[in-house]
């Protein structure tokens, strides 16, 4: 068996394009799905994805473990860069999809078989703009209240939420105040058997992401994500021994070595590495059995597309340190239109049971996807009140 051509599908959903990676074998009707979706980087990747095809066209579909050292050790740039990182990654996804396919068990039974019974999943509630932190802080704080009971009113029993502003390096009391009467909000709005997260973006300067974490320590917060920049090291392992409520990152970390930088210095409780930027499952196990040695917790990053959920819940189901998953369940009205799943999801709690098909069990409609073709997303700008650049 050989692979005879790599392709990828372009499907804008509104605020990020999916790009789907179709990996074709010379056996009749075998394929592999994967997926490479990085926002604001569309073509860069597809691109990417063409040059690492003629590394891997002709060669055994089988060995994913083989040819990802091909396509992160030759052509001589190693695979650290995001865009490469996550072109490898959809390619790697669709590979180990072939893999279960060949083998005719689901992938979590490729890995060594299901760990736990389900995967409890939570959704992202977004976030308020800076001007309504400040400018409006009580209707802010309203819609964070809003839009948390409408997510326990759809089964969840954990949530998260950009509660946190943009902010200069070092600012006084007031985004603090604000970030802390949004949650304050959401936890009178939910009661405290609900889970809330709160996502920074990795915004703040390890000093403000210090000042955020500590006056929303009291709130119990299941977990508090991305405090400052991921490559300040020391500054999230700082603020994660500063705080009772565990430290997450990792959504935008792309190779081994920095996860260990990050491990060993016991910077995060809990790991949000991306299977699409990551480098795929062949990166995604070693990354996970070296937070396993360190006892970390495995909470991937996952708002991407259908291909990206289905591979975030199948390694869910093999990996005994992983504890919740991030899902996207209503970005567009038409994403079952495009994928079938062989997972199944209870409301009540949001739940996932395991996938009882071959491989990712996922079908992509690739008639639906051409309804939807490329569109450049929307450019998204942040500055200070004083008109400095910002991390958005």
């Amino acid at each position: 068996m050989k692979i005879k051509k790599i392709e990828t599908l372009v499907c804008h959903a509104r605020m990020r394009n999916w790009i789907f990676v179709k990996v074709v074998t010379d056996q009749p009707g075998l394929i592999g799905w994967g997926e490479a979706t990085l926002e604001w980087h569309t073509r860069s990747v597809v691109g990417a994805i063409e040059d690492i095809a003629e590394l891997l066209v002709g060669e055994d579909p089988t060995r994913p473990e083989h040819l990802w050292q091909m396509m992160y050790r030759q052509h001589f740039w190693h695979g650290h860069g995001i865009v490469r990182a996550t072109a490898i990654a959809g390619i790697d996804l669709a590979l180990w999809d072939i893999v279960g396919k060949v083998a005719g068990l689901p992938l979590a039974k490729v890995f060594g078989g299901p760990v736990r019974d389900y995967v409890r999943t939570y959704c992202h509630l977004g976030g308020g703009r800076m001007e309504d932190f400040y400018e409006t802080p009580v209707d802010n704080a309203k819609r964070f209240a809003d839009l948390a009971r409408a997510a326990v009113a759809d089964g969840f029993t954990a949530f998260k939420s950009m509660a946190v502003p943009s902010t200069m390096p070092i600012e006084g009391q007031k985004p603090v105040r604000a970030a802390e009467a949004a949650v304050a909000a959401m936890r009178d709005a939910v009661g405290p058997d609900i889970d809330i997260m709160v996502d920074c973006h990795a915004r703040p300067s390890p000093a403000m992401g210090l000042k955020f974490g500590k006056a929303l320590d009291p709130y119990g917060l299941y977990f508090f994500e991305e405090p400052c920049w991921p490559e300040c090291v020391d500054g999230l392992a700082k603020i994660n021994a500063a705080l009772t409520t565990p430290v997450a990152s990792g959504e935008r970390v792309t190779n081994l070595e920095a996860f260990k930088e990050m491990f060993d210095k016991r910077a995060v409780e809990i790991c949000q590495l991306d299977l699409t930027h990551c480098g795929g499952f062949t990166a995604a196990r070693r990354i996970a059995a070296l937070a396993e040695a360190h006892r970390i917790a495995l909470a991937p990053h996952n708002p991407q597309g259908p291909v990206s959920t289905a591979a975030s819940l199948e390694f869910g189901f093999s990996q005994p340190s992983y504890i919740i998953c991030e899902t996207v369940h209503n970005d567009v009205p038409w994403r079952a239109d495009v994928v079938q799943e062989g997972f199944t999801v209870e409301k009540k709690g949001r739940i996932v049971r395991p996938n009882t098909k071959l491989g990712l069990g996922i079908t992509i409609n690739e008639k639906a996807v051409k309804k939807h073709p490329f569109q450049q997303e929307i450019v998204l700008r942040e500055f200070n009140r004083d008109g400095a650049v910002t991390d958005w």
